[in-house]
């Protein structure tokens, strides 16, 4: 199910936001906003994968919302602005991974700009689960080097023959290596 946050000032401008959210995504979960400040504590609150603004806001033009959109969570920004303003919001804000649409909405533009949306999201989550997976096994390999480095203190070894001793506890006792490295650890600090 997507998660969509649409921020609004104008009543009818979310309600016609959401119904086309709706038409294109079909089953999807809309949280609405009235204001920035309300917007900026639900998207750290929460993990979405939409957000769509409807510019401009009663607190705020909605421009800055969409920037922190970008740079603090992985959800797509969608920024709805006045047609004579499209131009030089897409072009500004179009290099910071921000989508531009212009007033008055396109159904089929901005099914278009749901669609690019929710596949860069989707792209973005998978560079962040490979991310997360490299970053716990640089992790992984700094406590294994720490554990070379106290069996070399503590227990006169080389670095070869700490790194064998690790790989052969490790096959022996049939766990991971940075269990092994973990206990090692343990015992001498």
């Amino acid at each position: 199910m997507l998660h969509v946050l649409v921020v609004s000032s104008n009543e009818k401008g979310c309600e016609s936001l959401c119904s086309l959210i709706r038409e294109f995504e079909g089953y999807v979960d809309i949280t609405t906003s009235r204001s920035c400040s309300e917007a900026r504590r639900i998207i750290l609150d929460t993990e979405l994968d939409l957000v769509v603004i409807n510019a401009p806001l009663s607190d705020e033009s909605g421009e800055d919302l969409a920037v922190m959109v970008t740079e603090q969570s992985l959800a797509g920004s969608i920024l709805v602005v006045k047609n004579e303003y499209y131009e030089t919001t897409q072009t500004f804000f179009g290099d910071r991974g921000i989508l531009v649409v212009s007033k008055p909405v396109i159904k089929p533009v901005f099914f278009q700009t749901l669609g690019l949306a929710r596949s860069m999201r989707r792209r973005l989550s998978v560079l962040q689960n490979e991310n997360d997976k490299l970053q716990k096994k640089i992790e992984e390999i700094k406590l294994i080097d720490r554990a070379k480095w106290t069996l070399i203190q503590n227990l006169g070894m080389d670095e070869q023959q700490a790194h064998r001793y690790i790989e052969k506890q490790a096959m022996d006792l049939r766990k991971s290596r940075y269990e092994v490295a973990s206990a090692i650890l343990k015992t001498y600090q």
